[in-house]
């Protein structure tokens, strides 16, 4: 799992140790790969200091040169076949890293999206006008991929896919990008309940969602000019435990 960090010293030890204790419960071989931006709240360090006690890389940047490009560096690194990403804040469950490495193997995915938008999930803390955006970006994308939360930031990928994709974008809808860049044709979608940031501010910003903007629009170029899949390529999305063809 990679997970990209800028100021989160104050609960990255107890996310590392949360993850790897649900991994290792259910027999899940677990490489954390924490990617630090020039945290000036020590958080780097204190990566550094936990790799004697977990199977555990640290990439140092030189600053804040997106999220983006900090999972794609973290990808680079990673020794693991399967490779994903989640929020360092806890907003992204640890428990579930598991059931999405189980349904991955299950389904023979190409990529496993962790959904807020499909039957059990959910985004309970929300105002409605961040539902409303949140909403209406993942329907802005829905023409480019089946999957309901394209713009998650917590998922599953095949290594070779996400090493083999030359992506654009740097910023936070890095699973989208993939997904559309790549051709991934299995997708599966798991439901959570996305818990907001407790500590720590919000890395959203108008910037951020003017980027998005014209990610749509590269992406839409891309699906419109670019070759089409083949006719026997499907996506098979699954909610929960049982899989559905859409």
């Amino acid at each position: 799992m990679v997970v990209p960090t800028y100021n989160e010293r104050d609960r990255l030890e107890e996310l590392v140790v949360a993850v790897f204790a649900a991994c290792e419960a259910r027999g899940v071989a677990l490489e954390m790969v924490i990617v630090d931006d020039n945290s000036p709240d020590g958080t780097g360090a204190l990566a550094d200091g936990l790799k004697d006690r977990f199977r555990l890389q640290v990439v140092h940047r030189a600053g804040k040169l997106g999220l983006g490009t900090a999972v794609v560096e973290g990808f680079q690194v990673a020794s693991a076949a399967t490779v994903g990403v989640m929020d360092a804040d806890f907003s992204h469950p640890p428990g579930l890293v598991p059931d999405l490495y189980q349904e991955f193997h299950d389904e023979g995915a190409d990529v496993v999206v962790a959904s807020r938008y499909v039957p059990g999930g959910s985004t309970p803390d929300w105002p409605l006008r961040r539902r409303v955006l949140s909403r209406t970006a993942c329907l802005l994308a829905r023409g480019l991929s089946p999957i309901r939360d394209a713009a998650s930031g917590f998922f599953l990928i095949r290594r070779d896919i996400a090493r083999g994709t030359l992506i654009k974008a740097g910023g936070f809808k890095i699973c989208l990008e993939l997904i559309v860049r790549s051709g991934a044709s299995r997708l599966v979608e798991v439901p959570y309940r996305f818990d907001d940031r407790e500590l720590g501010d919000s890395k959203m910003s108008l910037r951020e969602a003017a980027g998005y903007l014209v990610q749509l629009r590269d992406l839409y170029r891309l699906r419109l000019t670019g070759p089409r899949r083949p006719p026997h390529v499907y996506s098979r999305v699954s909610v929960g435990t049982g899989p559905a063809r859409r």
